[in-house]
């Protein structure tokens, strides 16, 4: 029976987890816990609250004192499923990636018994890596991850998708098509350049396959030179991706088509462009314990942005830190928190899309993380 009232604690640390004394239906005692804080009165939830949906935890897998005759939960001591061993963490040296993996890396958060060595490489090179699966846990294209379903599934958590915007074909201002040109027209005059594509097996090329179709005139080119490709005459277009995506007009360009803002006209959904996988050797609990502090990682560094933006100027390639601030904006966000079943039917379209074109495999092996 549930009493009156019953105290409740916050789980410092742990965002808004918060738990309260309970018991299952065997009588056993436990604790319940929730993401969302029901309504509280004298810090207390009253019998008839709105109580979110819960769940409990056995008292034993719990450390907590007794204070002024209310629990005081500290932490979850590590779980037993964590290996012995340091698993590997791939990232890119990007701001919004050292800004999601801050709070792990400065162990700001219950890590539960985990180890790990961050791996920070260009994405080509971990898409690369992952691809002969030697990263226990990486970041790595969507278009990449078509081509490791038998090896990894995608946790829920870190994605970067494009709500209405993202990778952008451009060229110097004033020689491109009619402002007012249709985007057939566009697509057609697209077709008869030249264009830098910053790497075969990023989210943005295939998108740009999408748009334009399989065979269009490109070539390979860094995504910070793309810029420099076009005004040496070598392209006649770009495709940017990253912080170019804010500069490209103080630059000197123009956008011609936004790859996020079409994929959303067409589908009314995020474009998704890179995401965190999982090797499929881990055990069920092992995946759901590692995207708990994934997650958490994020969250913190969204509680404590500051300190967050702060570490990831490291990574910033020379931004100031209200630009690079609002480039993580762009790609650190609710979506990247858990995507959600939105994010999911997004990847799903993207990469199904492209299987129905042949430009990557059947998504037969497509896994997400619960």
């Amino acid at each position: 029976t549930q009493p009156d009232s019953f105290p409740c604690s916050r789980l410092k640390g742990w965002g808004d987890l918060y738990l309260w004394p309970a018991s299952d239906q065997t009588g056993q005692d436990r604790y319940g816990y929730c993401r969302r804080l029901p309504s509280l009165a004298n810090g207390k939830i009253t019998a008839n609250a709105d109580l979110p949906s819960f769940q409990t935890v056995s008292k034993k897998r719990c450390a907590f004192s007794l204070h002024h005759s209310s629990f005081i939960i500290h932490h979850f001591p590590p779980m037993s499923s964590a290996p012995d061993t340091t698993l590997l963490l791939g990232h890119s040296p990007d701001p919004d990636d050292a800004f999601m993996f801050y709070a792990m890396a400065a162990e700001k958060i219950d890590l539960m018994g985990y180890k790990f060595q961050h791996i920070l490489q260009d994405i080509q090179t971990l898409n690369e890596r992952a691809m002969r699966g030697e990263l226990h846990l990486s970041a790595v294209s969507i278009h990449a991850y078509s081509h490791l379903l038998d090896k990894y599934a995608l946790l829920p958590c870190g994605a970067s998708m494009g709500d209405g915007y993202g990778p952008m074909f451009v060229d110097l201002k004033g020689q491109g098509p009619a402002a007012d040109a249709s985007l057939e027209e566009k697509k057609e005059w697209l077709r008869t350049k030249k264009i830098a594509v910053p790497g075969l097996m990023t989210s943005a090329f295939l998108s740009a396959q999408l748009f334009l179709g399989r065979e269009f005139n490109h070539t390979v080119v860094p995504f910070d030179e793309i810029f420099d490709a076009i005004r040496s005459g070598s392209v006649d277009v770009g495709l940017i991706i990253h912080e170019g995506q804010l500069t490209y007009s103080n630059e000197g360009f123009e956008k011609i088509a936004d790859m996020g803002e079409w994929f959303k006209a067409e589908t009314g959904l995020p474009l998704p462009l890179g995401g965190n996988v999982i090797r499929k050797d881990f055990t069920p609990a092992q995946r759901t314990e590692l995207n708990v502090i994934m997650k958490e990682s994020i969250r913190y560094g969204l509680e404590h942005r500051k300190a967050a933006v702060d570490h990831s100027m490291a990574h910033a390639r020379g931004m100031e830190v209200p630009l690079a601030d609002e480039f993580i904006g762009m790609y650190v966000n609710d979506y990247t928190l858990d995507y959600g079943e939105k994010g999911r039917d997004a990847i799903r379209e993207f990469l199904g899309r492209a299987a129905d074109q042949g430009l990557v495999p059947r998504l037969d092996k497509l896994e997400f993380v619960s």
